[in-house]
């Protein structure tokens, strides 16, 4: 009697645990990753002769602000708190607008976000986490290794998490299936909405030049890097004032530009919670979003952590 692979493309029977891994990525799905990776780190690697070139218009300012926290609200609010871990629930078209802005934040479909993120907290720091900056040791050279691979190489994974093992809530929503399918459509958006607005503001292709190169491609830089810091930052540095199973951590100089996502600890220690920053003076903009829109009738049953949860989860002495 031989076991079947949990990479095999052959279905398991149905009594049998679904597979971690659904296949492997496709060449163009690698060239494509390749491609936004690569692209918006020269742009911003461009960001000082740029500036000193031609600088930075009021427009391409308020075009970058306004996209950055509108589509890194998608992935805080959307992808993470919402579709990930349930922390409230949402209207129809609240979920729709959210599963769009996160799209547009170009991390991936919806689908696919969820299924990694959500294999990550099965497995956190452990093997079978997708993005562990742990995974090589705890040596220096092995954390140095590690703290890439968590970052950005985990990123270029042949295989794909199966989708039908972590993600068969959303996989059976046909509004975020809808949206999911159409990523390319919410690919091509982002990168040329910002151009278009800047071109008309300015009435000129120069002003749509500028505006691509700070609200597109500088701002996607921007925010995959702080979301990807996440991963890689607030698993090795920081505050641990919560009891959790791994090595998530607080890194507060992150609080703001990741709204919030980098009071990593307690997400962890408590991952259901729609809110992360719960000490005195951490800043959580996301949830005070999820509050605006609980005000407002669009969200419901909002898991608000409770004050003797945390004081449960808190440790004597950080570690």
């Amino acid at each position: 009697m031989t076991l079947l692979d949990e990479r095999s493309p052959t279905p398991p029977p149905e009594s049998a645990p679904k597979p971690v891994f659904e296949g492997t990525k496709r060449r163009g799905e690698q060239f494509v990753l390749y491609l936004f990776v690569i692209v918006p780190f020269v742009a911003f690697a461009a960001v000082i002769p740029v500036a000193w070139g031609w600088g930075m218009s009021w427009t391409d300012v308020v075009l970058l602000v306004v996209f950055y926290f509108g589509t890194g609200f998608g992935i805080t609010v959307g992808f993470h708190r919402l579709f990930t871990h349930s922390s409230f629930k949402a209207n129809r078209g609240l979920r729709i607008g959210l599963a769009i802005a996160g799209s547009m934040g170009i991390e991936g479909p919806v689908i696919r976000w969820v299924a990694d993120h959500r294999r990550h907290h099965a497995f956190s720091d452990r093997e079978g986490d997708p993005h562990s900056p742990w995974r090589f040791g705890d040596t220096t050279p092995a954390l140095i290794k590690g703290f890439w691979f968590a970052h950005l190489g985990w990123l270029f994974d042949i295989e794909h998490t199966n989708r039908e093992k972590y993600t068969p809530d959303l996989l059976r929503d046909k509004d975020i299936s809808r949206v999911d399918k159409l990523f390319p459509v919410w690919v091509i958006t982002s990168l040329l909405l910002p151009a278009a607005i800047g071109g008309l503001v300015t009435m000129s292709i120069a002003g749509a030049l500028s505006a691509f190169f700070w609200a597109s491609l500088v701002r996607i830089f921007l925010l995959h890097h702080v979301t990807w810091s996440i991963n890689s930052v607030c698993h090795m540095i920081g505050d641990r004032p919560f009891t959790s199973r791994d090595k998530s951590a607080n890194f507060w100089p992150l609080a703001i530009l990741s709204f919030g996502e980098s009071w990593h600890n307690l997400h962890h220690a408590d991952p259901t919670a729609a809110r992360h920053g719960v000490l005195r003076g951490q800043l959580d903009e996301s949830a005070r979003v999820i509050w605006i829109f609980e005000k407002l009738g669009w969200a419901t049953d909002v898991r608000w952590p409770k004050p003797e949860r945390i004081a449960k989860l808190r440790v004597d002495t950080p570690k």
